[in-house]
């Protein structure tokens, strides 16, 4: 196995490597797993393997979750269904950067997604690593933000366009979580900017130490959000991925956002994910 960096801040190519030979080889795996918490997002090439063979190598990282609006495919329980159809004007809309399922008070760890169908131009997914962003904060931006916390919400993402009572009952399911805004990696301690497009406010920002008067409170608090949000979109902390069939990626969700590119209608694009779950923030 070849680990082959593509950027200066994030991802690797690994080369040489079948991930059904690492979901059963343990000195394999670990390789495997150092060089994800070292480059955040790893890619591979030609992995035609079974659905059972993506299922027991994410299995190695922890337990599997289902989605509350995806299916899991029905032959392997746990691998989420991401199929887009052209045809329905719901799939046609992607997304914004986010890091997955921060609305849960257990975000995943981390994901391994495997593409099923793709078009030949279009659809990449792009990362970026929320550890850099962090770093490279400005210091009294992080001494603003150090203590805050922020909530994240189901209903008001993927919550958004149901119906009113879908919705309320969504939520009921998965109350929205609050988070750090700053959170610690619990197996490498790098501190993590984690606020994302499913964050909707900030929960402790309206004190004395923040807000003059009552008329500073939401300007204040969602320019400051909307500029923690943005540093996702910093390219220098970014890696792009072009998809072919049987390409993977495994990424850590702890210390990474993520964006798939909506720009191939209409073409189909099908993937599959194998979500991990986590542990709650701190």
């Amino acid at each position: 196995m070849r680990v082959e960096p593509l950027t200066c801040h994030i991802g690797a190519e690994l080369v040489g490597l079948s991930l059904r030979d690492a979901a059963y080889d343990d000195a394999l795996f670990a390789e495997v797993r150092a060089a994800l918490l070292k480059h955040r997002v790893l890619f591979l090439r030609d992995q035609a393997i079974s659905r059972q063979d993506h299922v027991a190598f994410a299995r190695r990282f922890g337990e599997l979750e289902d989605h509350p609006v995806a299916p899991s495919h029905p032959e392997a329980p746990g691998l989420v269904q991401i199929y887009k159809d052209p045809a329905s004007p719901i799939d046609r809309y992607e997304n914004a950067w986010h890091t997955d399922a921060t609305w849960r008070e257990a975000p995943p760890m981390g994901c391994v997604l495997r593409c099923v169908e793709c078009p030949p131009v279009g659809g990449d997914t792009m990362w970026a690593n929320m550890v850099v962003a962090y770093e490279k904060l400005p210091a009294h931006v992080k001494t603003l933000i150090a203590g805050l916390k922020a909530r994240h919400s189901i209903e008001a993402s993927f919550g958004a366009a149901m119906p009113e009572e879908k919705r309320h009952a969504l939520r009921a399911q998965y109350p929205d979580a609050e988070h750090p805004v700053v959170r610690t990696h619990p197996e490498t301690g790098e501190k993590i900017l984690f606020v994302n497009g499913f964050t909707t406010h900030f929960t402790n920002f309206h004190t004395a130490a923040n807000v003059r008067f009552g008329q500073d409170y939401n300007p204040g608090m969602q320019q400051l959000l909307a500029y923690l949000v943005s540093q996702a979109f910093v390219p220098e902390y970014q890696v792009r991925w072009r998809w072919r069939p049987n390409s993977m990626a495994i990424w850590d969700n702890r210390s990474t956002q993520h964006y798939a590119v909506m720009d191939y209608p209409p073409c189909h694009r099908k993937m599959e994910r194998a979500g991990i779950v986590g542990d709650r923030p701190y």
